[in-house]
């Protein structure tokens, strides 16, 4: 078989085949190097000091001590810090000025960045950071979020912060079967496996920075215009990362290296602590969410109502816009939705792991759950007899909505038509067992991005992209993708990321970076391939084509584009002991031509247990006193391990996208999505008992089984 154009013979795709990680020898053996270790000659170490009240002012700093101790070379502080720029938009818009560190003495949440001890090693910067005296002017402060808070208001951020189409009230007057309820979820922390790290250096009047990263476009611009510097003349590497879900942005610890390297004009090193990444790398902020769902008799939507509340910092506004999965998941006469926050003295949230998607979905396929229950539908049938033909808010056609498929493959193969539908009448010994289902949804873009393609004469090629490899197996997808345009094996293709001097690039954010980089992988490719197609011969330093992904991207068809899924769970719930056991879970997804199936599954199934973490385990409290999070590291909040995870299954239908060149949607987020749902509506099925509040802990099984409200 040959290409119609090129007579080149065409090989079997690699995209679609199973592929072990590019890197993976690498990084078991150790021999990949992660930002905290890439070496430098004269490296120095910084260490940040964070405030220790949660609002008020620095008084005084007792510097001259500290200076004075073993290997100090400075301390930064608001006094004599380097100005840096803060009115302007950056790759994601408004920044958090939470990063310009140092530029005055407000201290606005507890762990704001008030100093920075840079010494000769890492230990003496710690000794001496820990030993700083900062004096303070302290004033009240409020970190209490709850539902009712009185200077709650609306947001636009991503998507409008306010929707609204038919008679609410009216609607819901005139329906058969009326949800109206009230869910919450907790502050959630991400913690990647890898501290945020990064080394800045000057290097012949270039400032380069390795760090650990989601973009390097995304860095190098934000540092640019903080520092008032051309954008060419800084330089971003973040080859390795141990990942990122959302967190790894332009965070305070890169701009304290940049400026201590400026002051002191050799490397400098800043690592956060674990109990420091509680402060400065952002979080998801707790939510409240009333749902009011109208219904008639056989189960179909005449009105629909999500509001949600999200908290912010009082120095950034950043929404969790819950109530935006309503806009793409179902549709009614009267549809209403809300995205609102409330400022309170904490650090600022940020995007974590589907932001919105994931509170989100946990309150609404609760509500849809209670609403079959009420109208006595199975919950699938209800979810089906509901499934609109179009966007519900925005009136755009479904680029796909394999939904229905995935829910009916799902079901077959969990066995769902077996299930007695009445809650509480399956027994294992003590333990009450149930099942249940949610959707999943998540948007599926694409960015603009830029990639060279270069052949060599011995035949091997090199493709060069700013993308981010943050855990997700991007770069082995992007090998695929390139062998493929290439028409070329994957072993004769190697990819080069994590660096800001390959162009600009789309970030590993959003689940838009593996299908934005491989539009711009596969437009360079192909054009290669067809240059090479007309006999020219390659010079020893190859012959190098580029692509730009811009028009491309702008000339798609207006449409809703979303990933979708199908979640089932089974639980175990000891009445006794409040203990909640997820059995088995399977999530079955319509997302797309799937790159690699062997990470592509790996992504789905973290997903998943990131939603039995969610269901279950995940809560972070404030102290009302101090305004800081109650065990602040990873032995007090509790996480989801081995022995909470049971066996989970994650599968896929044909999926498709006509407008993609390639075929394929993110799958980093969905996996999560409607997952704390489906274990949430499993324990009822087990139980009788709703819970509106996660996580599902032991003391409030015990609480509702003895009749008490839902703590």
């Amino acid at each position: 078989m040959t290409t119609a154009t090129t007579g080149i013979p065409v090989r079997p795709a690699s995209v679609g085949t199973a592929h072990t990680r590019i890197e993976g020898r690498d990084k078991v053996t150790g021999a990949a190097q992660y930002a905290a270790e890439v070496p430098f000659t004269d490296l120095a170490h910084g260490w940040l000091v964070l405030s220790t009240i949660a609002r008020g002012r620095i008084r005084a700093l007792d510097t001259d001590a500290v200076l004075a101790m073993p290997g100090v070379l400075a301390v930064l502080d608001h006094r004599n810090a380097p100005r840096v720029e803060t009115d302007y938009v950056g790759f994601l818009g408004k920044p958090d000025p939470t990063c310009a560190v140092f530029q005055h003495d407000r201290v606005p949440h507890l762990g704001w960045p008030v100093a920075l001890v840079v010494a000769e090693t890492s230990e003496q910067a710690r000794e001496a950071a820990e030993s700083l005296v900062v004096h303070y002017e302290q004033e009240p402060h409020d970190v209490e979020f709850r539902g009712d808070h009185p200077d709650a208001y609306p947001v636009d951020a991503i998507m409008p912060a306010v929707t609204g189409k038919g008679d609410l009230e009216a609607a819901l007057a005139a329906s058969a079967v009326v949800v109206d309820a009230e869910y919450t979820t907790p502050e959630e922390h991400h913690n990647p496996m890898e501290p945020h790290a990064a080394t800045a250096h000057w290097d012949g009047g270039r400032l380069e920075l390795i760090d650990s990263n989601q973009g390097a476009t995304w860095v190098l611009g934000d540092l640019a215009k903080l520092f008032s510097l051309d954008p060419a003349s800084v330089r971003v590497r973040s080859e390795h990362v141990g990942g990122g879900f959302g967190s790894k942005g332009v965070r305070a610890h890169q701009v304290a290296a940049v400026m201590a390297a400026t002051v002191l004009q050799r490397p400098v090193r800043v690592v956060l602590t674990r109990r420091q990444m509680f402060s400065l790398i952002g979080y998801r902020s707790p939510t409240t969410q009333r749902v009011r769902l109208g219904a008639d008799a056989d189960g179909r939507l005449r009105a629909l109502e999500h509001r949600s509340l999200s908290a912010t910092s009082t120095v950034h506004e950043f929404v969790e816009p819950s109530a935006g999965v309503a806009r793409v998941m179902y549709d009614a006469g009267a549809h209403h939705t809300a995205n609102r926050v409330v400022r309170l003295d904490v650090p600022t949230p940020t995007f974590m792991r589907a932001p919105g998607e994931a509170p989100g979905s946990f309150a609404l396929e609760a509500a849809v759950d209670e609403l079959a229950e009420k109208c006595g539908i199975d919950p699938i049938e209800l979810r089906l007899r509901n499934e609109p033909d179009k966007g519900p808010v925005s009136g755009l056609p479904f680029s796909g909505r394999n939904l229905a498929a995935c829910f009916r493959e799902g079901a077959r193969r969990f066995g769902w038509a077996d299930r007695d539908p009445r809650p509480a009448v399956r027994r294992d010994g003590r333990w009450l067992l149930g099942t249940g289902t949610a959707a999943a949804s998540f948007p599926s873009g694409a960015a603009p991005s830029t990639a060279t393609a270069t052949a060599h004469p011995d035949g091997t090629f090199t493709v060069r992209i700013s993308a981010a490899d943050i855990g997700t197996g991007a770069r082995t997808a992007l090998t695929l993708v390139a062998a493929d345009a290439l028409q070329v094996p994957p072993e004769r293709v190697h990819v080069r990321i994590g660096d800001s001097d390959f162009g600009p690039a789309m970030l590993a954010g959003g689940s838009m970076g593996t299908r934005s980089w491989s539009w711009a992988v596969q437009a360079a490719g192909g054009e290669l391939l067809e240059r090479l197609a007309l006999g020219t011969d390659i010079p020893p330093e190859g012959i190098t084509v580029r692509s730009d992904t811009a028009a491309a991207v702008g000339a798609l068809t207006p449409a809703e584009r979303h990933s979708f899924g199908a979640q089932f769970a089974e639980v175990a719930v000891d009445v006794t002991t409040g203990e909640v056991r997820v059995r088995r879970m399977l999530g079955i997804f319509a997302a797309g031509r799937i790159v690699n199936p062997l990470t592509a599954r790996g992504q789905f199934l973290g997903g998943m247990i990131w939603g039995i973490s969610m269901a279950l385990h995940e809560e972070a409290v404030r102290d009302r006193a101090s305004g800081g999070p109650v065990g602040a590291d990873l032995a007090g909040y509790h996480v989801a391990t081995h022995a909470d995870v049971p066996r989970i299954e994650a599968d896929w239908i044909e999926d498709t996208d006509p407008d993609d060149p390639v075929g394929i949607k993110g799958i980093g987020e969905i996996g999560i999505v409607g997952a704390a749902a489906a274990i949430a509506n499993a324990v009822w099925h087990a139980t009788g008992v709703r819970h509106r509040n996660l996580p599902i802990r032991p003391d409030r099984v015990l609480s509702a089984r003895a009749g008490a409200p839902d703590a």
